[in-house]
């Protein structure tokens, strides 16, 4: 099983050094991968339900500056040797597809082969409509940018017709160095994200803590996987193929013991108990967990992580 964490993406901690030291010293504790999130603008003004809140509120101390993702995964990738780099998650209407397919086949050469491209249709209605996109259709446009990625990718001379985009027999190269491209991992919990994973993903990476569609026990884990396992199946595509990578916001003794469905709660309590969650999720064929790590300094964020690798990812 692999083990990630989240970058920080502005902020403090988001300096050039302060950064390059945390990602260094990530991958010296022996984390796999990093993760980075995606908004290139905060709108001041939010009437859209934020997914991952009870309240729907976008938390106040998520709304400061922010690096441009797939920059920002550029320059870690510079810094680093073997971490693995996830976009978590790229939102695909926020950058048009040739130019997004360049940057992420750049990034996969440069780096040799470190990314995997975890994408969602996003859910900021103002930040998407700022970048020039249609909100209502941001789902039709994610799948059909996609699939001109993979067509730019995997196509001699890429072409492609669509709502949306349009382009004929490009000069397209250098491919990316994984093959057929990068893994592609699809984010989010509702149906149209299972459906998303059936047509085109390589994996799905939901967050657990979604109140509309929670996934907060391993029992309604499991039963999620299945529906998204058959839904796959009726795609004609093997679910088998289809990875199972899972985000973490919180763990520890402080989150609450038992999940809505009164059953144990992923990753509440203590190190012992939230290393026995993993190896249970490692059996049912979870191949990577992402968490936060939170700290003040660097020196704290690292001194967090080296505690948990010790207490916790030793015994998985």
């Amino acid at each position: 099983m692999k083990i990630g964490f989240n970058a920080p993406t502005g902020g403090p901690l988001a300096t050039p050094d302060n950064l390059a030291r945390l990602a260094q010293g990530a991958e010296a504790i022996g984390f796999d991968y990093a993760t980075f999130s995606d908004h290139v603008v905060i709108p001041a003004d939010i009437s859209t339900r934020y997914p991952y809140t009870d309240s729907g509120e976008f938390p106040n101390g998520a709304r400061g500056e922010r690096h441009e993702q797939l920059t920002e995964v550029a320059w870690v990738a510079a810094k680093t040797t073997r971490l693995r780099l996830v976009t978590s998650v790229m939102v695909v209407p926020h950058r048009p597809p040739v130019l997004t397919a360049k940057v992420l086949s750049t990034i996969d050469v440069l780096s040799g082969g470190r990314l995997t491209v975890g994408i969602g249709a996003g859910w900021l209605k103002e930040e998407i409509e700022a970048m020039g996109a249609s909100y209502e259709a941001r789902g039709r446009i994610t799948d059909e940018y996609m699939l001109a990625c993979k067509a730019l990718w995997t196509q001699a001379e890429p072409s492609f017709h669509g709502e949306f985009t349009n382009f004929e027999k490009l000069a397209f190269e250098p491919k990316p160095v994984q093959k057929p491209h990068p893994a592609i991992w699809i984010g989010g919990e509702s149906g149209p994200a299972l459906r998303r994973v059936a047509r085109l993903g390589d994996g799905w990476y939901p967050i657990g803590t979604n109140p509309q569609f929670p996934l907060d026990s391993m029992e309604r884990y499991q039963a999620a996987v299945a529906r998204m396992r058959k839904l796959v199946a009726e795609a004609g595509r093997d679910p088998a193929g289809i990875a199972l990578a899972y985000r973490v916001q919180k763990y520890g003794p402080e989150v609450p013991a038992l999940a809505g469905d009164g059953n144990h709660r992923l990753f509440a309590g203590t190190p012992d108990q939230v290393a026995a969650d993993l190896r249970q999720l490692q059996a049912m064929g979870v191949d990577s967990v992402d968490f936060n790590f939170n700290g003040a300094t660097v020196e704290e964020v690292l001194a967090t992580m080296q505690d948990f690798h010790t207490s916790t990812i030793s015994k998985v």
